[in-house]
């Protein structure tokens, strides 16, 4: 029978109970072996309930040995407790219980990658969210806070590092060749954020002087031939916890600060206290094998995990269904930090262009949910984008709404009021009104109600009485299991632009003076009317700037007013959103036209499009955000019954047009930036690489010798990787790039993190054989399916991101989904579940697609013995 047909019972909010029994404080020992490790867990409990009725004492626990169970110092039998497949439960405890119990794990046999498990020759934990019942029976749930001390036993030659949580207390050798190492964390903790690593591992070092002058060292372990290449991650960490001090006073509270990388990781990284894992993509960046957006990402990453220490650790979340109230947290401090890094605009772009893309995707289809849902079966499957980046923008605007300061003020008033204790996103929402003297119980709707709103804006412009006028309606589709919306508090920042592009002042006709040339105009009713007074001519309204709210917008603006807005505005979203609503106008235009002969590119597009190219453009990096056409995804998610292959190819169309039309401007822009300069990692440097290797993506859609030869040349003498693969991708969906893609496969094969690169320019190419392309590449020596990183390199990768080939009309890209699926799920079920996402969007696909996608999520959802995590992305997908 399969277990698609016994899902777990659904965990809902709202049954929320406090535990039963609190921790005091809790021993562990590891005696660590990779076949079999030997876990002794002592335990303090205390009982909560005042009325004499103590409940049993119940443990979770998975995948779990026994071998023994002691209570209050006696030996007990199978008769004094029950167990089960996942709990051990002792009869009810009167009080102060001190438990003792020894389990045994297989790390080796561990391919979930939760709990215990190898990697390599290095043993280490992943707890998060349930993991800790993988390694000893425990109350394994959020809420419950206790201070930890970690013993770890280990053969020393095999296991020369031993790292837990805290800082290092003591140490030792024995005379079997083992040796001992003991850590300890002052900090109350969850379970999930336990962690441990052991191995033979290499660190570089650094130190940081806090601001009250304490002295923290800083270390980041990994392998040793990896080293060289984690300088850059060291420097982030140091970087970080400035950041975090001055912006926000918050300071670190242990005497060392750990992070390690290591090569088999589900996520990105783990926020444990005190000694962060990283994927090592996360965390190994130099300019011969990392790109500028890798160098970028461990910058954001590294602070992402750091910025945990005090909005996730120190107070942490109450239950699992709070998980933006720390991770949405923590992508805004992120967000901020990497804008003040590469600039506040084009780091707004970027985060607003992965949002739209992903996380709108998200909220139109059948996986839709809050962003603090409801219920779950299987908590795994919500690490999603809409608890992450809504949750993110969700935070912004208070951040909006209050300003820097009073943003702050709820900030500090948050965690020095729940410092210790584990929070819930109400509490966060009450921080903040409570500083800032407002009344949030509306805006908490963010946090219950799915979907994208929409605001339609329809604009009126009286000449005579010199007024201008909005009127703006809130409006949110039905999503599964919420047909019916409420009106949000929305923020909605505003400046009018007069027909030279300066911006105007601002007064509503209630008003006296004019307060400024922007505004935030608060939206709560579903029509909310906004009159300005004294405009002297019709202006051009530059509205949600900053992208002030997570909402789609909808106004009429004529081309005219979309390029004054794209070429004179000072916000750089304001800027990049003008050219991409036009764009993605004049592409969907084209798609809906058909087999028609599209329309000539307007004048006025390309002229604005070459202005982005010319010596006196003062952004380098935002003219290439400017020049990209948008996404499929973006373009898809506008559509209903989309032939996907008809889609990608009017993209690719368009982009050939505008090379053959933009040449000589592309060309002498490419020319102008390939200066010859040193790699450096930097703003300035990586805006002029993005805009250069953009243009060179746009040209590699001719196929002329010159173009050809400029591709060669590039790659040839490259002397790092952002420009080399660059090259290499526009060289990929060409007949003469066949041995530069041989030349790179050859030169990277011992380096797993620079041929996933490799993989991925394969899978996502356009050449017919991309799919059997990737089937060959599953048989490389380097390629492991038991590697989310391979897996998501080349696998997820062609799934989510080759339209053009997973969605051929003869089914083959869904039967290999599904294959690989399957597959996956008996190896890693959480990478199988983030795989079965690629079907997501199957209801909008033209009905002879949508009847084979949905026969073929019908046989994975029947297939013997799936895992509850695929079952249920499977499941509502398959109802959507």
């Amino acid at each position: 029978m399969s277990k698609t047909s016994d899902h777990p019972a659904p965990v809902r909010r709202l049954d929320y109970r406090p535990p039963a029994y609190l921790v005091e404080s809790v021993d562990l020992t590891f005696e660590l072996d990779p076949a079999r490790t030997r876990v002794t867990a002592r335990t303090v409990l205390l009982p909560q309930r005042t009325d004499g009725e103590a409940e049993p004492l119940r443990l979770d626990g998975r995948d779990l040995a026994l071998e023994s169970v002691r209570l209050n110092g006696r030996e007990l039998g199978p008769g004094d407790y029950t167990l089960g497949a996942d709990a051990l439960v002792l009869p009810p405890q009167a009080g102060r219980t001190v438990l003792d119990v020894v389990t045994v794990v297989e790390p080796k046999a561990n391919t979930a990658l939760t709990g215990l498990y190898a990697s390599g020759g290095t043993l280490l934990t992943q707890c998060e969210p349930e993991g800790f019942r993988r390694i000893t029976y425990y109350p394994d749930r959020p809420d419950v806070l206790a201070v930890y001390t970690c013993r770890l036993v280990a053969d020393e030659e095999e296991f020369p590092v031993l790292l837990s949580n805290g800082d290092r207390r003591d140490s030792g050798r024995l005379p079997d060749g083992r040796h001992w190492v003991t850590w300890a964390d002052p900090h109350p903790k969850p379970s999930y954020l336990f962690a441990l690593v052991a191995g033979r591992l290499g660190h570089i070092e650094d130190s940081y002087r806090t601001r009250s002058g304490r002295d923290v060292q800083v270390r980041v372990y990994a392998r040793e031939g990896a080293l060289p290449r984690c300088a850059h991650a060291l420097g982030a960490a140091k970087r970080a916890m400035a950041w975090d001090e001055e912006r926000f006073g918050l300071e670190y509270d242990l005497d060392t600060y750990t992070l390690v990388g290591v090569d088999d990781f589900n996520m990105g990284a783990m926020e444990n206290k005190g000694l962060n894992i990283f994927n090592s993509l996360y965390l190994e960046a130099d300019p011969e094998t990392a790109t500028d957006d890798d160098f970028a990402a461990v910058d954001t990453v590294v602070a992402h995990e750091y910025f945990h220490n005090w909005t996730g650790n120190r107070v942490t979340c109450r239950d699992m269904f709070q998980l933006s109230l720390k991770e949405g947290l923590a992508v805004y401090r992120d967000e901020r930090f990497s804008g003040d890094l590469r600039g506040p605009g084009v780091q707004r772009v970027r985060d607003v262009r992965a949002l739209r893309e992903r996380q709108f995707a998200e909220d139109a289809g059948p996986q839709a949910h809050p962003v603090r849902p409801d219920e779950y079966q299987e908590i795994s499957n919500f690490y999603t984008w809409t608890v992450y980046k809504k949750g993110s923008e969700v935070i912004r605007m208070l951040h909006t709404l209050f300003g820097e300061e009073g943003f702050r003020r709820g900030l500090r008033l948050y965690v020095s009021r729940h410092d210790g204790q584990a929070a819930t996103c109400d509490q966060f929402v009450a921080a903040m009104a409570e500083a800032n003297g407002a009344d949030l119980t509306q805006f908490m709707r963010w946090y219950g109600q799915a979907g994208t709103p929409v605001l339609d804006v329809e604009p009126v412009y009286d000449a005579a009485a010199r007024t201008y006028t909005l009127v703006v309606r809130q409006s949110c589709p039905p999503t599964p299991k919420q047909p019916a919306k409420e009106p949000l508090h929305v923020p909605l920042a505003v400046a009018l632009l007069d027909p030279d592009g300066r911006r105007v002042p601002l007064r509503l006709t209630h008003e006296d003076a004019p307060s400024g040339t922007e505004r935030v105009l608060e939206l709560r009713q579903p029509v909310t009317t906004f009159t300005f007074a004294d405009v002297p001519a019709r202006p051009v309204p530059s509205l949600l700037r900053g992208f002030s709210a997570p909402v789609r917008m909808r106004m009429p603006l004529t081309s005219e007013e979309r390029i004054l807005l794209a070429a004179h505005d000072d916000d750089p979203f304001v800027r990049w959103e003008s050219l991409h609503g036009y764009l993605t106008e004049l592409l969907l235009g084209r798609y809906r036209a058909g087999d028609a002969e599209p329309a000539p590119l307007p004048p006025a597009l390309t002229d604005a499009l070459a202005r982005l190219l010319r010596p006196e453009e003062p952004e380098p990096a935002l003219a290439a955000l400017m020049l990209e056409l948008p996404g499929f995804d973006t373009l898809f998610g506008a559509l209903d019954e989309v032939d996907p292959v008809r889609l990608a190819e009017v993209l690719r169309a368009t982009r050939e047009e505008l090379a053959r039309t933009l040449y000589e401007p592309l060309l002498e822009c490419h020319r102008r930036l390939d200066d010859g300069r040193p790699y450096v990692f930097d703003a300035e440097r990586s805006g002029r690489r993005a805009l250069k290797n953009g243009c060179l993506s746009y040209l590699a859609e001719l196929d002329t010798p010159e173009v050809a030869a400029l591709l060669h040349r590039q790659y040839e003498r490259a002397d790092n990787m952002t420009d080399r693969l660059a090259a290499l991708t526009a060289l990929a969906d060409r007949g003469d790039g066949d041995g530069v893609l041989e030349e790179f496969g050859r030169r990277w094969r011992e380096h797993p993190l620079v041929l996933d690169k490799w993989f991925t320019v394969h899978a996502r190419s356009r050449r017919p054989d991309a799919l059997a392309r990737v089937r060959r590449l599953m048989d490389h020596p380097v390629f492991s399916e038991t590697n989310p990183n391979r897996v998501g390199a080349l696998i997820i990768a062609f799934c989510f991101e080759n339209p053009l080939r997973f969605h051929a009309a003869d089914g083959s890209g869904y039967a290999f989904a599904a294959e690989q699926i399957l597959r996956l799920d008996a190896v890693n079920p959480a990478v199988a579940a983030r795989l079965a996402g690629c079907f997501n969007s199957w209801p909008s696909l033209d009905p002879s697609r949508r009847e084979t996608v949905l026969r073929t999520l019908q046989v994975i959802e029947g297939s013997e013995g799936l895992s509850p995590e695929t079952s249920e992305i499977v499941g509502n997908a398959s109802v959507a």
